[in-house]
């Protein structure tokens, strides 16, 4: 028996999410890898993932693991898997680890970025990976808003129902907001996420860069633990997985964008 572990990369646009659900309910990134290695070796297994990403949300840096009997060696998988998945989901790697490793369990820290595009005409190659958003933000006072989530913060108040988490303190290393281009990315870096966390910091954020929200009102927002509080969830399909963490590396040693 082996724990296999792969990095994976997909476009969640045609996936029902990554997490499998019933047939009915549409195609899933966790169902079609399931489907594939059954029809590699012939063999069920149950993946376990560091991401339960929604229904167009994409991933450049997933990762999943399954305990397996067969035989393939770990530098074959990648090919293997490639040969027959669709063209939007492609392993990047595979190796083995221990049995104990659990690829959502074991993981240190994650890295989400979120691409809006601030123009007033949308520009249709970015449709499917930003959302648009054609009033002209304040970039500055959005700044100055997520500098202030920062930290380990009881972090209900952008957390949506639905959600399984037992506690709602995360620590949040980084929310950086950078623009290039008309293209801004907020990026989000921390030890766990809740459930839609990051969409609903987007869209907060979003509000005060229009002038709704003042950033001097975001601390009280947080304090408040309140979901009324925070603003609309932000689309899924400017949301991105791009990096999980297995070590005791700092994300600023991994990332000088931060």
């Amino acid at each position: 028996m082996r724990n296999i572990r792969l990095k994976v990369a997909y476009d969640g646009t045609n996936y029902h999410g990554f997490q499998r659900q019933i047939e009915s309910a549409g195609p899933t990134v966790q169902g079609t890898l399931e489907g594939i290695w059954a029809r590699l070796v012939d063999e069920k297994v149950t993946l376990a993932m560091a991401g339960r990403t929604d229904a167009g949300v994409h991933a450049s840096g997933q990762v999943v693991n399954f305990v397996t009997e067969a035989r393939i060696p770990e530098d074959k998988i990648p090919k293997a898997f490639n040969s027959l998945l669709p063209k939007d989901i492609r392993i990047l790697h595979a190796d083995a680890v221990p049995y104990e490793f659990n690829a959502r369990r074991s993981a240190t820290w994650k890295r989400y970025d979120y691409q809006i595009e601030n123009h007033r005409i949308s520009d249709v190659f970015k449709r499917l990976y930003s959302w648009h958003v054609p009033i002209p933000l304040d970039l500055s006072c959005m700044q100055m808003a997520a500098k202030s989530l920062e930290g380990r913060h009881n972090f209900k108040t952008f957390a949506a129902a639905g959600g399984d988490s037992k506690t709602f303190e995360r620590t949040l290393y980084r929310c950086r907001i950078q623009e290039d281009q008309n293209l801004i990315r907020v990026s989000c870096v921390g030890n766990g996420f809740l459930y839609h966390m990051v969409r609903i910091i987007v869209g907060t954020l979003v509000d005060v860069g229009k002038g709704r929200i003042s950033p001097e009102e975001i601390p009280n927002i947080l304090a408040s633990q309140d979901r009324k509080r925070a603003r609309e969830i932000a689309p899924a399909h400017g949301l991105t997985l791009t990096y999980v963490s297995y070590s005791d590396e700092s994300p600023f040693e991994v990332f000088s964008d931060l």
